[in-house]
């Protein structure tokens, strides 16, 4: 495994791009660790050391993704979010409090959050629906981080037309929250939702529009006709 780790490294290294290291800061608020490596380039490295991962049991896989995520490097966060869906077949229901585990102990940035998040627990859930209800918990954290998660991690099955009911109870939850990680997250998750239901996301924004962020709102309908987007918009 150190081999593996090692060539992972030293791959990233040998991709580090220059405009990438100019400008990775400034989208965080917090300092971040980056190689300074495109995120389409960490999809590729994640790509070309798979057929070396795959053939590992599952423990050593889980084994491995931990020492790349506690790296602090957003690059090898990427690559973890890459794999660990390929092996979405093999998730166990306790793998639940491992991956909370690893939000709460490697993920420091909206880019990690989401990256993670979005597959990796959109899997998950759509595999065991039963522990929304502790995602729904997440929405209590007094960490920023898991309160996004409790959002981003349905991104996916929303899109697919997934929990709906189970994804506003999470927003009413979330909608005053004065965090603006925490509302980018939910606003993304209301977008999400709206791809599939779209009246319904839309009777909710003008439901709540009175106590959501405006942050939020205009995340929420970004997707949807001018007019719907006016109306929504109206004070």
């Amino acid at each position: 495994m150190i081999d593996l780790i090692d060539g992972i490294k030293e791959t990233l290294k040998e991709n580090i791009d220059d405009k990438t290291r100019e400008n990775a800061q400034r989208f965080f608020k917090e300092q971040v660790k980056v190689y300074a490596v495109k995120t389409a380039v960490c999809t590729k490295i994640a790509d070309q050391f798979w057929p070396d991962v795959k053939i590992l049991q599952k423990i050593e896989i889980f084994k491995l993704c931990e020492v790349l995520l506690a790296s602090d490097y957003c690059e090898e966060v990427y690559i973890v979010s890459s794999w660990l869906p390929r092996i979405s077949n093999q998730f166990e229901s306790d793998d639940w409090f491992i991956f909370k585990g690893w939000i709460e102990k490697y993920i420091n940035n909206w880019a990690k959050c989401d990256s993670f998040c979005n597959h990796t627990l959109g899997d998950f859930l759509m595999k065991y629906p039963e522990f929304i209800i502790r995602l729904k918990e997440w929405t209590f954290s007094d960490n920023r981080w898991i309160k996004r998660a409790a959002s981003v991690s349905l991104i996916i099955p929303a899109r697919k037309g997934y929990f709906l009911n189970d994804i506003f109870a999470i927003c009413d939850r979330l909608l005053v929250d004065p965090d603006d990680m925490v509302q980018k997250g939910y606003g993304w998750l209301l977008k999400a939702t709206s791809e599939m239901n779209q009246k319904e996301v839309f009777n909710y924004v003008l439901q709540n529009k009175k106590k959501m962020p405006r942050t939020v709102l205009r995340y929420a309908i970004e997707k949807m006709p001018e007019e719907m987007r006016k109306e929504a918009m109206k004070r």
